[in-house]
């Protein structure tokens, strides 16, 4: 891997197996030109990406399919200390090409209460965190 290339977590397979099946790895990353991305186009949300996306992805309150993409899911977690949720972009990885490859953070943005309603009523969801 380049250093273009910022290793983050590991991912819990089981879990992450309601956006797609076969996953090959367990790796994630986020790549500098992601990170930039979110800085310029959801600048709001970059310090939360940076400081919260581990535990988002380690125990995401949500997880819908993302229609645009295959084997993409969108990640929601509640940021309690700001009555906001992180909503992270996922793209998992199902063709390792012998673990050169990871599951990748795609993009991320927060969202309101009202947002995940809309997200609720008008997105397939494939997981729900049991209360």
């Amino acid at each position: 891997m380049t250093n273009d290339i910022l290793k983050l977590c590991t991912l819990n397979m089981p879990l992450y197996s309601c956006i797609t099946t076969g996953i090959d790895t367990d790796q994630v990353i986020i790549t500098h030109k992601q990170l930039d991305h979110i800085s310029s186009h959801h600048p709001e949300a970059y310090h939360n990406i940076l400081t919260e996306l581990n535990d988002t992805l380690h125990s995401p309150d949500y997880i819908f399919k993302d229609n645009g993409h295959n084997d993409t899911g969108l990640v929601i977690k509640a940021l309690y200390k700001e009555n906001q949720y992180l909503a992270v972009i996922i793209k998992i990885c199902t063709h390792s090409d012998n673990g050169k490859l990871a599951n990748s953070i795609i993009s991320g943005w927060l969202i309101s209460k009202k947002r995940l309603n809309n997200y609720i009523r008008n997105k397939q969801l494939l997981y729900k965190k049991s209360i």
